[in-house]
This record gives structure tokens, sequence and C-alpha cells, in this order.
């Protein structure tokens, strides 16, 4: 009587073969499992893929959690700002504001983004001032 642990164990192996192709080809991290480098350069590349007016649901869709936010609210409208790590400053192991960009957000839709971003948005009043 031959034994069937070759085939078994065979069988067995391609099923693990063919579940690591499926995983493999079908993976795509998102940005929060990503490490701190690759989460830059596709954060870096899609910041190129935003428009103006984009709502704030679809972006955080896109780049996934902010790696800060700040809120406030004005007279006419409530603005908010979400940074999204882009470049390397410093190596101390700490993500700062000023390794990032900032997105800004008025009403929930996007109205800029980039350096000069940050200082727009301070330089709204806050409301009841």
């Amino acid at each position: 009587m031959k034994s069937k642990a070759p085939v078994v164990i065979g069988s067995v192996f391609a099923a693990y073969l063919a579940f690591v192709a499926v995983v493999a080809i079908g993976y795509e991290p998102t940005p929060e499992n990503m490490d701190w480098e690759d989460r830059q350069v596709y954060n870096n590349k899609a910041l190129a893929e935003l428009v103006i007016g984009q709502d704030i649901s679809s972006v955080r869709q896109l780049l996934g959690a902010p790696d800060f936010s700040e809120a406030k609210s004005t007279k006419e409208s409530a603005l908010q700002v979400l940074f999204y790590r882009t470049h390397h400053e410093k190596s101390d192991g700490v993500t700062t504001k000023d390794e990032c960009t900032p997105l800004l957000f008025k009403d929930n839709q996007l109205i800029a983004w980039g350096s000069d971003t940050y200082e727009q948005y301070l330089g709204e009043v806050p409301s009841g001032i």
C-alpha cells in the first residue's frame, strides 16, 4: 500500500503557495501600515492628485489619518488643517509639523495646501474675537 503523505504534503504546499501569491499580488498597504519613509513617498505622490474643492473625507480616504490636525471656527466658516508627513528634517524618531505639508479645509472643502497654507490658517480670526 502506497503512502498518501507525499500527496497530502504536496497539496498543502501548493495551496500555501497559491495563498501567498494571491496576497502578494493583491495586497495594497494602507498609509497607516507603511513605515515613515514609504508613507512620505506615498503622501508626496498623493498630494499631486489633490484638487481644490475636494471633500475632506475623500482626502482622508486617499491619505489616511493625518499626522496632526487643527481646527477652529470663524464668524463665516469652519477651518481645519490636516498635516501629512512629506519631507525628512531630522532623524530623531519623531514626526514634527515642519516635516509635514498642511492641507487647509474650509467647511470641509480643500482650499489650499503647501507651505503658505498654515500661515493662512493662523491669520484667520477665531469666532467671537
